[in-house]
């Protein structure tokens, strides 16, 4: 079939979409090879489509079928969305994605090449035309294009050359796609969905979670829809996850299991009602989390993978809980996320600690993770780590929330839910950076987990770059108390900058003693059981990357939105990269995207910003491709990603 006449069946209703599909997720690179393949003749695939009654057929967008039998895509959904953005010059009604994908594609008529529109490099050139513009055109088009440069002395001459190869562009329209049916009564939908998971296993990439949402759909076409809405609600309410990660809670609530291939065979009754169980019990789990932990947004939220294990353990049991109980799930949640039981091998660990579950309870998940970490009792050596993305700078605001340390300020304990703008938490250098750089620290001491507390903007601003040997003693005589509240040694010497080191070994201290009390306090009486061993110390460990600051961070944070604002997924804030023997950290990465921009069609990559270069290495034995400035990175997602030329 022509590509003209498939285009005119998806407008008037015979070839649709089917509910199960995802989105579009081509990029201008996949968009440029494939109207450069089109143009120069070469094969670019058939199209698979099934062919059934469009009454009561499940297809995306909202816009009817035609009477009659429907044709709807299996495979070929990336090729056809992109030539119907680019000769339609806006996407179908079925489209799902970024339409800057095919927008402002130009064909240059010397160099037979195709780009996106870029004004510098195209403005002054008359032989790059918009492809869009030509092929809506048709003939007309190219006669304006003709009159124009035939008064041309420098273009004139090679005319006839322009001439034939614009017919060429224009003869894209007309090249067959082979398209092969599958039909017949016995073409139930999940025999399609089958069909549609094998042939989707060789072409652009579905992860487990796609494939087995796909499956879901064809019994429950609006599955997707509804999974999309409940995330909506939790990022509005500062939570952002993915849909892999709902759909694996789904999973654990309704089978007890961790990998998706258990969902096969289960009624879309029954994962309906698992969904709003699931949403249920993780709505319960954050309010829990947030309330008696004080961990109350994304940033602070570790172990995503225990909020799937304690859906789990909420479902299956009746009535409410009492504190006792309350606080030992919460006690298991913390120890999780301290030592990054979720951190590796997520499928593996859920399936473990469900198994555990089953067979033992609450008792037995923390049995396993004992056994599996060594110990429970927190070290000082364990808050060696520096900046945002180390894992117990969670523990550091939870130690904040939890035990009301007070503001430097205004000498209030720093609750949740304070009001105001300067009222807000935000993280604050002890001993100020810029005297520790002068004093000739490193970026990792400078940025060290115990040189952090949290304060309002308010005192932080107030304090600047202060020593502390300067402004500590009129904080103490302000509001007593407030300097040990947020565990600063009280020795006037450790306060001097000299002492830096010894003052960091001190506050360690401090903050192992005040994590274990209040882990002793959420065991209300158990503490000799779980808490009388000590976890190690991987002192090899080192975490060499990540953002250190505030400002590093609201920085990598105006990365995200500007790659949303390109149609693209958001990374992964303080991506870990761990050691799979001990479950350690072994760096932090700024912001990564493990799937690539691209999911599953391009590469791992990450921003590592002023990085050490052991970090990159072991980013890239990881499978990253590292940038280590936004620059560089942003010029590679428009060049190599968006498909837009980089301006000179």
């Amino acid at each position: 079939m022509q590509i003209a006449t498939i285009l005119n069946y998806i407008d008037n209703g015979h070839m649709a979409l089917p509910e199960f599909q995802r989105g579009y997720v081509w990029g201008g690179d996949q968009v440029r090879g494939l109207f450069g393949s089109l143009y120069r003749r070469h094969p670019v695939g058939g199209l698979l489509v099934w062919a059934t009654q469009s009454e009561g057929a499940q297809h995306r967008g909202d816009h009817e079928l035609a009477p009659g039998v429907v044709k709807l895509l299996l495979d070929g959904q990336q090729r056809i969305t992109s030539l119907y953005g680019v000769i339609r010059g806006h996407p179908p009604q079925f489209f799902d994605g970024n339409e800057k994908a095919f927008a402002g594609l130009h064909f240059h008529m010397g160099r037979e090449e195709f780009q996106f529109y870029q004004p510098i490099m195209m403005r002054d050139d008359p032989l790059w035309i918009d492809v869009t513009a030509l092929l809506k055109a048709g003939n007309d088009g190219l006669g304006s294009i003709i009159t124009s440069l035939s008064t041309s002395p420098e273009h004139a001459p090679q005319l006839s050359d322009y001439v034939s190869r614009l017919s060429k562009l224009l003869g894209i329209r007309d090249i067959d796609l082979h398209i092969e049916e599958i039909t017949g009564g016995d073409m139930t939908l999940d025999v399609v969905v089958d069909i549609f998971n094998k042939v989707n296993s060789g072409g652009t990439k579905l992860s487990k979670g796609d494939l087995a949402l796909a499956k879901i759909c064809a019994d429950w076409p609006q599955a997707r829809t509804e999974m999309k809405v409940q995330l909506g609600k939790w990022r509005q309410a500062g939570y952002d996850f993915s849909l892999d990660w709902l759909l694996r809670s789904v999973n654990t609530v309704l089978t007890g299991e961790a990998k998706f291939l258990h969902l096969h065979g289960k009624t879309a009754p029954e994962v309906q009602d698992a969904l709003k169980r699931a949403s249920r019990h993780i709505d319960t789990a954050l309010n829990l989390i947030s309330g008696r932990l004080g961990l109350d947004h994304d940033r602070v939220l570790f172990g995503r993978g225990a909020v799937s294990v304690m859906a789990r353990y909420l479902d299956q049991r009746t009535g409410p809980m009492d504190q006792k109980e309350r606080d030992k799930l919460l006690f298991w949640y913390v120890q999780a996320g301290m030592w990054g039981r979720f951190s590796g091998s997520t499928e593996s660990f859920i399936d473990a600690d469900l198994e555990a579950l089953d067979a033992g309870g609450l008792d037995r998940m923390l049995d396993i993770l004992r056994l599996w970490h060594g110990g429970l009792r927190v070290e000082p050596g364990h808050f060696t780590g520096w900046n945002l993305g180390a894992r117990f700078y969670p523990v550091l605001y939870l130690l904040t929330r939890m035990a009301e340390a007070k503001d430097w300020g205004n000498g209030l304990p720093l609750k949740a839910g304070m009001l105001g703008k300067l009222s807000q938490l935000e993280v604050h250098h002890i001993f100020p950076k810029a005297r520790l750089y002068e004093a000739g620290y490193g970026r990792a001491e400078v940025n060290a987990i115990a040189n952090f507390c949290f304060l309002t903007k308010r005192a932080n601003l107030d304090i600047l770059d202060d020593r502390p040997e300067a402004y500590f003693p009129a904080i103490e005589e302000r509001h007593p108390g407030a300097l040990s509240s947020q565990w600063v040694p009280m020795d006037p010497q450790l306060w001097r900058i000299e002492n830096y080191a010894d003052f960091l070994a001190a506050r360690r201290e401090l903050l192992a003693k005040a994590t274990n009390d209040l882990l002793a306090d959420l065991l209300h009486g158990e503490t000799e059981r779980w808490l009388a061993t000590a976890a190690p110390v991987h002192t090899s460990a080192a975490i060499v990357s990540g953002p250190a600051d505030a400002n590093e961070e609201a920085a990598l944070s105006a990365l995200q939105q500007w790659v949303a604002d390109q149609g693209l997924p958001s990374g992964v804030m303080a991506y870990e990269i761990v050691t799979v023997e001990s479950g350690e950290q072994a760096a932090v990465l700024d912001v990564a995207w493990p799937n690539g921009l691209r999911q599953e069609l391009t590469e791992a990559v990450a921003l590592v910003v002023g990085a050490d270069p052991a970090v990159i290495t072991l980013a890239n034995a990881n499978g990253f491709r590292c940038f280590a400035d936004a620059d560089a990175f942003k010029a590679y997602v428009t060049k190599e990603i968006v498909g837009e030329p980089v301006a000179a």
